[in-house]
């Protein structure tokens, strides 16, 4: 594995300028593929009605569904590492956390190699409107206007193009207001009016279009607020599984849906009462429906942004792509959040509509990642995919092909953050998953096709030993392929900027120290 440097980059970009100057230059929009990139927030897979399960009834997702409908649906499709600023620094890289140096809530460095900066240098006009949280300034756009941070869902605020701070840290940028608004209704309208009235209609567009919602504080818009109001929302079936004594690692975390961690937002009846198992359906009922109004909102945004493609003509040359930067838990082991290797904070919703090659209505299981859109929209939009990157082009699912070698398992890793979920790593194959909690020094293995909901370890039952065996061999290959040491525990940022640096690995020590003790 190459891991790039700065003349490498240099060496590069030089190189790809001068094939975009050379090639590109006769190009036209109507002869280059669009691509829209939209992405939700801790939007959980199974709760977009075209995945099915339990709220696809009570809580039905008619414009996703339509996505779905005309293009393809992927079932398999997973995250790297479980939490919003890595996620996205692997879609923005096409690298692993330890390769682009982001592990937890730092910021990404921006003099490395990133997708927009390589459609950029061939010459497609490159914005991006929402949620950032890569907390320096972003390279490689011709426009942006971004959330500083996490943002507020309501009366929100953006960091502008042009109003960005000297020291390159988001955060500390011009802020401008939007009185009144709701987060996921002025993203989509900032959206629109970009292509409206900024969008050079002779240069093809990538353009990436990204929801605050349905993150926490759940705070939707208030046209929202009678919505399931007298509905029920179905459990899971494993809703009181949390401090069964089940999982060690399960049970340290703060993530219980009936704790403190949540329902401090509630209302006091709800924070008064006694902890059990009627407190946490009462907690699971109010969450779920403040969760599911927020994806009401984006659902009826993504009409307003399906409508336009369709008035405008854009939609039959422009490649849309919906997706979350993880899932989310919903309930499912007594949990809400994400950062486990769990099926419901894995797995994410991944549709594209690619008109012309992707079969409408297509469906596909194989194993997908986030760590594969980078080379899958360099690939739409007809360059070389870098050799640095470590993912694989989803371009040949997409066409209805299976490469014979396509992957049958991937590595995972997840650096202490919040919540006190502990450390883990481990790989999912298309039929079992192992674990391991490094700083527990505890191991689970579970078989997805007679356990799908992981209720069952199997990492000390001795007629698994053969498997575990078998599988923490494959675990160490994998971690070796993709050049992970698994005593680097995400203590060493790498911002680009020096002083931040600094701030960032005393933070991190200071969370590794917390978590030890």
């Amino acid at each position: 594995m190459r891991i790039p440097t700065l003349l490498l980059f240099t060496g590069l970009m030089c190189g790809i300028s001068t094939f975009a100057n050379a090639d590109d230059s006769t190009n036209t929009a109507s002869s280059k593929l669009n691509v829209l990139y939209i992405m939700a927030d801790d939007h959980a897979a199974h709760a977009i009605s075209a995945y099915g399960g339990r709220l696809a009834e009570v809580a039905p997702t008619p414009n996703l569904d339509r996505l779905a409908a005309e293009g393809m649906r992927f079932t398999n499709a997973f995250v790297t590492n479980s939490i919003c600023t890595p996620s996205r620094a692997v879609i923005m890289t096409g690298k692993y956390s330890h390769i682009n140096g982001v592990y937890k809530f730092t910021g990404l460095d921006q003099s490395q190699p990133t997708l927009p900066k390589y459609l950029q240098s061939h010459g497609y006009q490159t914005g991006f409107v929402g949620k950032y949280h890569l907390h320096t300034n972003p390279v490689g756009f011709d426009h942006w206007s971004i959330l500083p941070g996490q943002g507020r869902y309501h009366n929100t605020e953006f960091i502008e193009m042009g109003d960005e701070h000297p020291s390159g840290v988001v955060r500390q940028g011009k802020r401008t207001g939007y009185p009144g608004s709701h987060s996921t209704d002025i993203i989509t309208q900032k959206a629109l009016d970009w292509f409206r009235e900024t969008r050079d209609p002779n240069r093809p567009f990538f353009y990436m279009l990204h929801y605050k919602a349905p993150h926490d504080l759940w705070q939707h818009a208030h046209r929202y607020d009678d919505y399931l109001a007298d509905v029920e929302i179905p459990e899971p079936a494993n809703l009181q599984d949390h401090g069964s004594g089940r999982s060690g690692p399960l049970d340290q975390s703060h993530q219980n849906i009936a704790g403190e961690t949540i329902h401090t937002q509630f209302t006091p009846e709800i924070k008064a009462m006694a902890p059990g198992p009627e407190k946490r359906r009462f907690v699971y009922q109010e969450y779920m429906k403040r969760y599911l109004r927020c994806v009401k909102g984006i659902d009826d945004n993504m009409g307003k942004v399906l409508a336009y493609l369709d008035e405008s003509g854009l939609a039959k040359n422009t490649v849309v792509i919906y997706t979350a930067d993880q899932g989310f838990f919903l309930g499912e082991h007594g949990l809400f959040d994400k950062r486990y290797i769990y099926e419901e904070a894995l797995r994410v919703p991944l549709i594209v509509r690619w008109p012309g090659t992707t079969k409408a209505g297509s469906v596909c299981e194989e194993l997908s990642l986030n760590l594969d859109y980078p080379e899958t929209i360099l690939e739409i939009a007809g360059f070389p995919i870098p050799d640095d990157m470590q993912g694989r082009s989803l371009v040949p699912l997409l066409s209805g092909n299976v490469p014979n070698d396509w992957r049958d398992s991937f590595y995972y890793r997840y650096y202490y953050s919040h919540f006190d979920t502990p450390s883990h790593y481990g790989l999912r194959t298309k039929n079992r998953k192992l674990v391991y909690f490094d700083t527990r020094d505890e191991w689970e293995l579970y078989d997805l096709q007679a356990d799908p909901k992981e209720m069952h370890s199997l990492a000390t039952d001795p007629t698994s030993a053969s498997a575990l065996m078998q599988l923490t061999t494959q675990l160490k290959s994998l971690q070796a392929d993709v050049g992970d040491d698994p005593n680097d525990i995400g203590d060493s940022p790498r911002t680009g900027n020096e002083m931040l640096d600094r701030f960032e690995r005393e933070r991190a020590k200071r969370q590794a120290a917390s978590q030890n003790n």
